[in-house]
């Protein structure tokens, strides 16, 4: 709290005066010498309070006379009667994003693609996060460099060389998230009206990037098999100048699917023939289920087209904004529009991220992460087929977040989500998941969290009510 200034004990009186009409204008004020004797201040400070009373506008000085009340001045604030148009919202976009992250309860939501809190390591965040505010103090609260913390860069790039995929730290770019990360890459090799290739279906949230972005987009059918129609992509790319692929080769959201090996290095081939960028979203390859991570495309890339980017918000927690983008040969852009989208990320959470990377906790927490989402994929798919319909599918994840599921398209699906929503069971319908109506019978389900004997009644019941909707 800030030290009044001595004159305050007298000025405030005579302000109490004025404003309840005690003192009126032109009243005269007692003299300099009077409130010094009465107050016990300086006559400097006597002086510094009339000056501060003049200032504020209540009193004036007449020469050899004093000084004397100026009354409240009512001021000639002008009214301004703007009408403005009502705000307009883009309906779709406002129910699509809440399909994809309302939450309700934490057995009945099985629509928003982020650990739930059974699988959010709350102890080790939190008690990492002190210890960094500790140890750092107030440099956390100044600049951290534009493209990130530089240990942390050098993690990164080691961790990812374990994994078989080379990465020079100095082409890393730290940002807020994945999202951005997606924005500075499309942003560094794409212009408005440029033509984007993405996989379909494709999350939610790529495409408003991709929208925001005003860039042509054409979806290219994700298969359960090989990962990626790359008969069609190839069509495709004869017929279009593409400037550009969006892709998630492993662990693919919604489906779950990952790209065979031979079909990312067919890919990477027509990428070299055809002239464009890979934009690769490694964000779930951490999660695999079973022995080993898979592959990226850019452990593949000789050529340096393949850019790649990823999050710790799906591995530690959504709250945690902070992704990294690995540019590559578009680095020098791609800085560019990372400065211009912000000065820094959060040193809070740069400096609590290379803390858990130092040490083992991460990998130990994990591989516990892993085992958890793998039991609880098994227990939702197992769920899943037996309730539904006969003629329905939902594709078994081998690591990621996310089950895939096709009704038989005799199905009432209006009904069906009607019923979902009044008994809160939330899912994801797959209309949100292209700009197209291709996936009408579709929708995908989340298993991140808890999952209980109260959830599992819940799947249940929806697959009852969905064998009532045939027709």
């Amino acid at each position: 709290m800030m030290k009044p200034y001595k004159y305050e004990i007298f000025t405030a009186e005579i302000e109490r005066q004025i404003y309840n009409g005690i003192l009126q204008e032109n009243d005269r004020l007692p003299s300099v010498r009077i409130i010094k004797k009465k107050y016990k201040l300086s006559t400097s400070s006597v002086q510094s309070g009339f000056e501060y009373l003049m200032i504020k506008g209540l009193i004036r000085s007449n020469p050899r006379s004093g000084y004397f009340v100026t009354g409240i001045q009512e001021e000639n604030i002008p009214e301004v009667k703007t009408k403005l148009p009502a705000v307009v919202r883009d309906e779709v976009f406002m129910k699509n994003m809440m399909l994809t992250s309302k939450r309700t309860s934490e057995f009945s939501s099985f629509n928003t693609a982020v650990p739930g809190d059974l699988l959010i390591p709350q102890k080790l965040i939190l008690r990492t996060m002190q210890e960094v505010i500790r140890e750092k103090g107030a440099s956390l609260l100044r600049y951290y460099p534009s493209n990130g913390l530089e240990l942390l860069r050098k993690h990164i790039a080691k961790q990812m060389g374990a994994y078989g995929c080379v990465l020079n730290p100095d082409e890393i770019i730290i940002t807020d998230g994945a999202l951005q990360a997606l924005t500075i890459a499309l942003k560094s090799v794409t212009k408005a009206g440029d033509v984007v290739a993405v996989e379909s279906p494709c999350v939610f949230s790529v495409l408003e990037v991709l929208t925001h972005l005003e860039l042509k987009v054409i979806e290219i059918p994700v298969h359960y098999k090989t990962g990626f129609d790359t008969e069609y992509f190839k069509t495709i790319c004869e017929e279009n100048k593409i400037c550009a692929l969006v892709t998630t080769p492993n662990f693919h959201n919604p489906t779950g699917v990952v790209m065979k090996d031979e079909t990312k290095k067919e890919v990477l081939s027509m990428a070299e023939t055809y002239q464009f960028c890979i934009i690769e979203n490694d964000m779930y390859s951490d999660l695999y289920f079973e022995e080993q991570r898979p592959q990226s495309i850019k452990s593949f890339d000789k050529k340096g087209i393949v850019m790649m980017y990823s999050s710790f918000s799906k591995t530690l927690a959504p709250g945690i904004r902070l992704g990294w983008l690995y540019a590559g040969s578009f680095y020098a852009k791609s800085e560019r529009v990372r400065f211009a989208l912000g000065r820094t990320v959060s040193p809070v959470y740069q400096e609590l991220v290379l803390k858990l990377l130092q040490g083992s906790s991460y990998e130990r927490h994990l591989r516990l992460f892993r085992k958890k989402l793998s039991q609880q994929a098994v227990q939702v798919v197992e769920v899943l087929r037996n309730s539904f319909p006969e003629g329905s599918y939902f594709h078994r994840p081998k690591g990621g977040y996310s089950i895939w599921g096709q009704l038989p398209e005799n199905t009432d699906m209006k009904r069906f989500y009607q019923y979902c929503e009044e008994h809160q069971v939330l899912f994801t319908p797959g209309n949100t998941f292209s700009f197209t109506d291709k996936y009408y019978f579709h929708f995908r389900v989340i298993f991140t969290e808890r999952i209980t004997s109260e959830s599992i009644v819940l799947l249940k019941n929806a697959g009852a009510k969905a064998k009532e909707l045939q027709f």
